[in-house]
């Protein structure tokens, strides 16, 4: 029995054609060696398993590849690798400088690759810049860094920099399905891109995935195996809930909620593909942006299929309710409740029979409605004993609408079971001033209070008896002069002075006021604060 090889070694590429997702950097590589125009000191960075030291190990074995040599001639003696994350010190640095000068036996070139550059210390960083600066001829230096923001710029500016890039998702999916074509494994395309997802842009991720989910699932990897044995939320699960949300189904979302629930998954993880899954309906509204989704063609089209239920002014409010929902996750204490209500708040923005009467209360807004619970039960069934009954209702009695005119005309007749009685006059006063006399002569003839010939009637009789009074106000047409408004003023200040407030009092006092040829008072105070205190007292002065 051969023993396993990871994928990650077993299909490492041995050729740049055969480097996935960096076609630009392979390229620049293979004409710079072409045409002799490489640098004796390269710096690979970017993220992990995108494929840098896989490029180095393949650049230092081209370089020495001039045609000349056997089929079976290895260069392996001129490539030396080393781990900067464990050889760190400044002696390892010194040792590898000292191997730098020996030129090779075999080939042209001999190679130093530096992995995780970025750990060496400072004075290994200082002891290194001499030799990468004015390297030997036959040397060339490759290092390759996870963090490039870590390393010294006096090392970057003596290095040809290459950004290697993340690895997209589609990229990734066909080269696992190229891999498991060639292991006669049969896998869905779905299944593949799921995986692909998961590695986050890593072909190395994707590889171990890819070994994972063959060992549990076999010869056939289909979608459930894969979200099973990955344990992520399925799509299927997202277009069950979008499609509860758009009927307003609040009970059915919440039990969906907590099966997800129970299934070990976080509230935190559910909310976010949620709204991820939003942003995926969003992209497939228009054609320009269906190429933003990256699913395989089955899921694709569930996605066409339930944006079509969708509109934009819905989706935009759920992704911002979604992702309110993420930015308060971590400071909720109550993290159930918070995805609930949530999920509560989603199901409610379609509900349009009383959001027309919905109104800002509390600083609540429509996004912040809720369907009333009255809503989910059923109005016109009394459950009794476990049977359900219709409840009869009685018809109202019909009211009787009267006409103003008959209704006066009944109120006028006098009354069978009571006799009028005649209203006995009052002693009259005697006026202050001569006025009407206040004379109340017997009706023959009733009128209710009730009708508006009544109400009519009393404001006739209260008009009638109104004596209109006028007040004569004595207006002093003499002039106001200074003397007059100078004794007013002190008078003033003596009386606060009684009244225990002294410091107003001096105030008033610091100066004499002004009377001015616009009927105004000018009054000199030597800073702010007595300002204020006198226009505090301004109404009472006046």
């Amino acid at each position: 029995m051969e023993p396993f090889i990871v994928s990650a070694r077993k299909y490492r590429p041995q050729n740049f054609k055969d480097v996935v997702g960096q076609s630009a950097i392979t390229a620049t590589l293979e004409n710079a060696i072409e045409s002799n125009h490489l640098a004796q000191a390269l710096l690979f960075c970017g993220p992990r398993g995108v494929g840098k030291t896989t490029c180095a190990r393949i650049l230092a074995k081209k370089i020495n590849e001039d045609g000349t040599q056997k089929a079976d001639e290895d260069f392996a003696f001129n490539i030396f690798e080393l781990d900067a994350a464990s050889n760190n010190s400044v002696d390892d640095i010194r040792s590898l400088t000292d191997q730098v000068r020996i030129p090779p036996q075999v080939g042209k070139y001999k190679v130093y690759i530096i992995d995780e550059v970025h750990m060496l210390s400072q004075s290994a960083f200082n002891a290194f810049l001499k030799t990468l600066e004015e390297p030997p001829a036959h040397a060339i230096f490759i290092l390759a860094t996870t963090e490039k923001h870590k390393i010294i710029p006096t090392i970057l500016s003596r290095c040809q920099i290459f950004d290697f890039k993340r690895i997209t998702v589609k990229d990734i999916a066909d080269y696992l399905k190229y891999i498991a074509e060639q292991q006669g494994i049969e896998a869905d395309e779905d299944a593949l891109h799921i995986i692909a997802q998961k590695a986050d842009g890593a072909m190395r991720d994707a590889l171990s995935i890819f070994d994972r989910v063959v060992s549990f699932a076999g010869k056939k990897i289909s979608r459930k195996s894969v979200t099973e044995n990955l344990n992520v939320l399925d799509y299927d699960i997202y277009f069950k809930a979008t499609d509860l949300i758009l009927e307003n189904n609040i009970p059915d979302l919440l039990l969906l909620f907590n099966d997800i629930l129970s299934k070990g998954f976080e509230g935190h993880h559910f909310i976010n593909g949620l709204a991820s899954h939003f942003r995926d309906l969003m992209v497939c509204r228009h054609d320009e942006t269906i190429a933003l989704l990256e699913v395989g063609e089955q899921v694709k089209s569930q996605y066409l299929d339930q944006s079509k239920k969708t509109s934009q002014e819905f989706l935009l409010k759920a992704i911002d309710l979604a992702n309110q929902c993420d930015l308060k996750y971590k400071t909720s204490k109550n993290h159930r409740l918070l995805v609930e209500l949530t999920l509560m708040k989603l199901a409610s923005l379609t509900y349009e029979a009383e959001k027309k009467n919905n109104r800002s209360v509390l600083g609540l807004t429509l996004t912040n409605f809720l369907i009333p619970a009255a809503h989910f039960f059923k109005k016109d069934l009394d459950v009794h004993g476990g049977t359900q009954e219709q409840v009869q209702r009685k018809p109202l009695p019909e009211r009787r609408v009267e006409t103003l005119k008959s209704y006066e005309e009944k109120t006028a007749e006098p009354s069978k079971k009571e006799e009028p009685q005649p209203i006995e006059a009052l002693a009259e006063p005697q006026p202050a001033s001569p006025g009407k006399k206040l004379n109340i002569k017997d009706r023959g003839k009733r009128i209710s209070g009730l009708s508006i010939a009544g109400i009519q009637a009393k404001r006739d009789h209260e008009i009638r008896n109104q004596e209109v009074i006028a007040d004569t106000i004595e207006v002093n047409t003499s002039p106001f002069t200074q003397e007059e408004l100078e004794k007013l003023w002190t008078e003033y200040a003596q009386k606060l002075l009684k009244k225990g407030r002294p410091i107003l009092s001096s105030n008033l006092t610091i100066s004499n006021p002004k009377l001015t040829g616009d009927h105004s008072i000018q009054f000199t105070l030597p800073n702010h604060s007595m300002k204020k205190e006198l226009e505090m007292e301004r109404e009472p002065l006046m």
